[in-house]
This record gives C-alpha cells, sequence and structure tokens, in this order.
C-alpha cells in the first residue's frame, strides 16, 4: 500500500470511529473529528502531513517518485 492510500485509510477510520465515539459515549469525540478535518486542510496548504512520516517509518511506499505532485517521473503534472 502506498503512503498515499494509506493516509486516506487513516483519515477515513479517524473521522469514522470519533463519530461513533462522539454518538454513543460523549460528544466531545466531535472536537476529534474537527482535527482531523483541519489537519487534512492545512496539509493540502502546507504539504505537511505528521502521518506521512509515521506511515513512511512503518514501511509504507511513496508512489510519487520523487515529485511533489504525485506524478511518475517524466509525465507532466494536469
Amino acid at each position: 500500500m502506498t503512503v498515499e492510500n494509506g493516509i486516506r485509510v487513516v483519515a477515513g477510520t479517524f473521522v469514522l470511529v470519533s463519530l461513533a465515539l462522539g454518538w454513543w459515549v460523549h460528544p466531545g469525540w466531535f472536537c476529534f473529528t474537527a482535527f482531523v478535518g483541519v489537519n487534512l486542510i492545512q496539509s493540502a496548504f502546507t504539504g505537511f502531513c505528521p502521518a506521512v512520516t509515521i506511515l513512511k517509518k512503518l514501511g509504507f511506499k511513496d508512489s510519487s517518485g520523487g515529485t511533489s505532485c504525485g506524478c511518475e517521473s517524466g509525465k507532466s503534472c494536469s
């Protein structure tokens, strides 16, 4: 699995778990849902996502081929 796919799995899991906890345990868990959303937005603007570092250390492959936009080497990004 690639880092990009791992990020989607982690974010989706965090959102679903925090929504369930907010519904059945305590509404304060909705703050964690908001945190995940804010982190996704800031990573879109800054390019920094703490989960990427963690997933790379866990052995996930980087599919970007060294480019920042995720395109394969030699292809133009659109």
